[in-house]
C-alpha cells in the first residue's frame, strides 16, 4: 500500500478478507508532507480528502520514488528471498532510469526563468513536485477532487493569478475542467494541457507508466511555462 492516509479503505479489507501476511507500506522513510489548514471561518471542502491532513502524493517526487523501490524491494525479498537477485537487478536498473529523468526534470525546469514557475491546477496534489522541483502550485479546491470551490474561493483565486501573473492553468485527468476554463476566462492565464496526478493514462498513452507520466507531466509544464 502506499500509506500516508491514501488507502482508508485498506485495513477494513484486511479486516474483511481474514488476510493475516504482511503489509508493505512503500512510502516507509518519507518525510510526509501536511496539507495547508483552511483559514478560520472558511468552509470547509473536505480540503484534506479523508487523508486526515497529511498529503498522500508522495510519488510526485523522484527522491521519494528511489524510497518507494527500495521499499518494494525489501518486500519482495522478505516474501520470496531465493529471488532476491533478480529483484536487486531489477531493482538497481530501473533507479537508473529515475536518475536519469530526475536530471532531465531539473534541467527542464531550469530553463524557465523562476519569475515564471507558478501554475494552477484542480487539485492540490503536487506539493511533493513543487518541493522538489521549485515550481509554485496553487489549487481552488485543494487535495479532494470531489470538493467543490465556493463563489469566494473562485473570486480569491483569479485575484491571486491577476496579481501574481501566473501564466498558466493546468487541468487533471481525473478532474472536471469546468472550474479551471472559468477561471482562465478570467484572467490572463492559458490553459496549459492535462496533468495526471492520481492515474496513468490507458495503456498506448501518453503517460502508461509511472516515469512516463513524470516526464509528460514536466514536459507539458515546461512548454506552457515557457510561453
Amino acid at each position: 500500500m502506499n500509506g500516508l492516509g491514501f488507502e482508508g479503505w485498506m485495513d477494513r479489507l484486511v479486516q474483511a478478507s481474514g488476510y493475516d501476511g504482511p503489509v508493505a507500506v512503500a512510502t516507509t522513510g518519507i518525510v510526509p508532507r501536511q496539507m495547508a489548514e483552511a483559514e478560520e471561518g472558511e468552509e470547509d471542502h473536505d480540503h484534506d480528502h479523508h487523508h486526515g491532513g497529511t498529503d498522500p502524493h508522495a510519488w510526485q517526487s523522484l527522491t521519494n520514488a528511489r524510497i518507494y523501490v527500495h521499499n518494494v524491494l525489501e518486500a519482495l525479498i522478505a516474501a520470496d528471498s531465493d529471488d532476491r537477485p533478480v529483484f536487486e537487478a531489477n531493482a538497481a536498473a530501473y533507479l537508473k532510469k529515475i536518475d536519469a529523468l530526475d536530471a532531465r526534470i531539473r534541467a527542464e525546469i531550469a530553463s524557465v526563468p523562476a519569475d515564471r514557475r507558478k501554475v494552477v491546477t484542480s487539485h492540490d496534489a503536487f506539493g511533493y513536485f513543487a518541493a522538489a522541483y521549485g515550481v509554485g502550485f496553487l489549487a481552488p479546491v485543494g487535495v479532494s477532487t470531489e470538493a467543490e470551490a465556493s463563489a469566494g474561493d473562485v473570486a480569491k483565486l483569479i485575484d491571486q493569478i491577476r496579481a501574481e501573473k501566473i501564466p498558466a492553468v493546468f487541468m487533471e485527468n481525473i478532474s472536471d475542467p469546468r472550474l479551471l476554463d472559468r477561471i482562465a476566462s478570467e484572467t490572463d492565464a492559458k490553459i496549459g494541457g492535462t496533468l495526471y496526478s492520481d492515474a496513468l493514462s490507458p495503456a498506448g498513452g501518453p503517460a502508461a507508466t509511472y516515469l512516463d507520466m513524470m516526464d509528460y507531466n514536466v514536459r507539458t509544464l515546461v512548454a506552457a511555462l515557457r510561453t
